[in-house]
């Protein structure tokens, strides 16, 4: 295969060889190599200022993202044979965590895959393509893994926002045969299915499984409020670890027709209560109607998606957290967490001391999680570190 060359500009070799994966527009020469030469999803040889060549790229020219690596080795390019031993690394690594074929099975850059994600439930994959060259190859993504897994049935789940930005059309397809409407995983010992063709992302969250499992020293036999629930990821994990009584608040009736499907799973249907609407307005009525919990559980979707909303994300992170402390009994439990990607977790932290203060209680800061290691992060990419998880003990002032 001959590959047409990306070249850098002086110096800016420096940050890929430290580890980095990523290409931004303004640093490739395009009076030696225009971007516009290429294609999105080709592949290129990414060249240093003097011409060394420093691995193989996938392309996204109209990108500020214009390029990711996908080998050091000139002799690899992405193909099928290249896809079988990197599914085979990530494999290995799950193997050795998981007792269940349970988890993320592929976490894009941080397993060396840029562009790919694949949710494993037992034998069914769930597979998310985010760039043009992953696209391109989908026929070796799916070879690949059918060799590796030997999956039962593989899901396309392309219908995610971040393909916009590529100029990849959105679709949900079978790729390989056979996908329920709703499959079966299980998570901490505890049975669930997950709605993998109309739900969320990839129809279920692997990257909270680990501070899920911290629940259970918290609530047993306690009150419990989950907030954003989805599902029931975090609410019926609740249950099982002995929670009293667990409602459930989210703005989708098809979601919480997902938590009293996966609380019957589990014969906890008794203790769990579902409540539909905006979570904002549920949290006032609950307040109106006088109800307090033992262990509040704020899990909300992405605040801030992109830096410019970062004060608004902000704000509404505080409203949320100090709207659920006021839910709290007096020796109460919050779990805030946040998939916001810009909001570091020493400002999280700060929103729970100040909205903790702003109500003349006192905050401990008990437990700290991060993201299950199905989702790896790669240490020169800060990107990939998401998830905060902060288990707070909120006291009278």
């Amino acid at each position: 295969m001959t590959l047409p060359s990306l070249r850098l500009k002086a110096n800016a070799d420096r940050r890929l060889r430290a580890g980095h994966l990523w290409v931004y527009s303004n640093e490739v020469d395009v009076a030696a190599t225009p971007l516009n030469a290429l294609q999105a999803g080709d592949q290129a040889i990414l060249e240093a200022a003097g011409g060394k060549p420093l691995g193989i790229v996938g392309v996204s020219p109209n990108n500020l993202i214009c390029a990711r690596l996908l080998s050091r080795d000139l002799k690899h390019p992405l193909d099928k044979s290249l896809l079988v031993h990197r599914l085979n690394v990530a494999l290995s690594l799950r193997e050795r965590l998981f007792d269940q074929p349970c988890y993320r099975l592929v976490y894009g850059d941080s397993d060396f895959l840029p562009g790919l994600v694949v949710d494993r439930f037992f034998d069914v994959l769930v597979v998310q393509l985010a760039s043009p060259t992953m696209e391109r190859h989908r026929d070796d993504v799916l070879a690949a893994l059918v060799q590796v897994v030997k999956p039962t049935g593989v899901l396309w789940k392309n219908d995610s926002s971040a393909r916009d930005a590529e100029g990849l059309e959105r679709y949900v397809e079978l790729a390989y045969g056979e996908v329920p409407e709703w499959v079966p995983l299980e998570e901490n010992g505890v049975r669930f299915e997950a709605p993998v063709m109309q739900g969320q992302k990839t129809g279920w969250f692997y990257d909270h499984r680990m501070n899920r499992a911290r629940l259970a020293p918290y609530v047993q036999g306690k009150r419990v409020l989950d907030l954003f629930s989805y599902i029931g990821g975090w609410g019926v994990q609740a249950a099982a670890f002995g929670a009293s009584e667990v409602f459930c608040v989210d703005a989708s009736g098809f979601a919480l027709d997902g938590v009293e499907r996966n609380a019957a799973l589990n014969g906890l249907a008794e203790r769990m209560t579902c409540v539909e609407g905006d979570v904002f307005e549920a949290l006032k009525e609950l307040k109106a109607a006088d109800e307090r919990f033992d262990v509040v559980i704020a899990d909300p979707p992405a605040f801030i998606k992109r830096k410019k909303d970062l004060k608004n994300g902000e704000a509404a992170y505080r409203r949320l957290n100090e709207q659920a402390m006021r839910l709290l009994n007096k020796d109460g439990m919050l779990v805030s967490a946040s998939c916001s990607m810009h909001l570091p977790e020493d400002d999280l932290q700060n929103i729970l001391l100040s909205s903790a203060r702003h109500l003349d209680r006192n905050c401990q800061l008990i437990e700290r999680g991060a993201q299950g290691p199905d989702h790896p992060v790669h240490p020169a990419i800060p990107e990939t570190r998401y998830i905060k998880s902060l288990l707070c003990r909120v006291l009278p002032g």
